[in-house]
């Protein structure tokens, strides 16, 4: 079988998967060969599809953005994923979980960029002054690979695990926050559940833009204006269960609400 050819199989398999909503085996134990440029490959190929069918590419993701999950996953640098407009839900609207596979909530900052950003030589000043804004925002982070077995090749095929995605109405300038120090309550039915801070994401959140656009730029893309940029979570991802309602409330950016379906229909 060629590389291409693969990469069409697996990337077949995985939007299927989430379709019906069913999880597949690890790529990576199937096919141990595979490395990480197989997998941006793979991803490609449902992000074109996506777009066929439509939809709009509204941004990016990064992933692998704290080291606990760097050090899990034996890497030493970040992921990314593409976001979509049929990923947006609105502030406190009703999720059904029959559309996700194995879902966790993340809350972290949502960036939204207001010039146009690539690499090479992009620095953290550089993406602070080509980010318009920073919101409150909670991304729901899915897995079609069984059980979140995942590997780094698993998650990057699968868009770095992307699922949906939820953002707050309020916008605040860069320049007026401390992204390390902007810290996040996160609860569920009104009970908190865990706490983070911005530095968790790589020591800086714009740190996690400037690598996005470094990156972005070795692949002949780059960010653009309006853009929104998830730079990764800053606490542990908690599973989700029918009914649960989460909010996370961000210091100096107010909070986000997601609720999900009692039941998975």
């Amino acid at each position: 079988m060629t590389a291409d050819s693969l990469h069409q199989q697996l990337a077949d398999e995985l939007w299927e998967a989430d379709r019906t909503a069913k999880p597949i085996a690890p790529l990576t134990e199937r096919y141990p060969d595979l490395v990480v440029e197989d997998a941006y490959a793979i991803q490609t190929i449902n992000i074109d599809r996506r777009v066929a069918a439509g939809e709009r590419i509204i941004g990016r993701k990064v992933g692998l953005t704290s080291a606990p999950m760097q050090k899990l996953l034996g890497v030493d640098e970040p992921d990314f994923g593409v976001l979509t407009d049929a990923m947006f839900v609105e502030d406190g609207d009703l999720i059904s979980l029959g559309q996700l596979v194995q879902p966790r909530v993340e809350a972290e900052l949502a960036f939204l960029m207001e010039t146009d950003l690539a690499g090479p030589g992009v620095t953290t000043a550089g993406a602070l002054a080509a980010i318009a804004g920073a919101l409150p925002a909670v991304e729901i982070v899915d897995s079609r690979v069984a059980d979140w077995k995942i590997k780094l090749v698993d998650t990057v095929s699968d868009n770095a695990s992307s699922g949906l995605l939820v953002v707050g109405g309020r916008m605040r300038k860069v320049e007026d926050l401390d992204l390390r120090l902007l810290g996040v309550v996160v609860a569920r039915h009104g009970e908190v559940i865990d706490t983070g801070a911005g530095a968790a994401a790589l020591g800086n959140p714009a740190r996690c833009v400037a690598w996005l656009a470094n990156k972005l730029g070795s692949l002949g893309s780059g960010l653009k204006a309006g853009d929104i940029v998830l730079p990764g979570a800053v606490h542990k991802m908690v599973p989700v269960e029918p009914g649960d309602v989460f909010r996370a409330d961000f210091a100096h950016l107010g909070g986000v609400t997601v609720r999900f379906s009692k039941s998975e229909q």
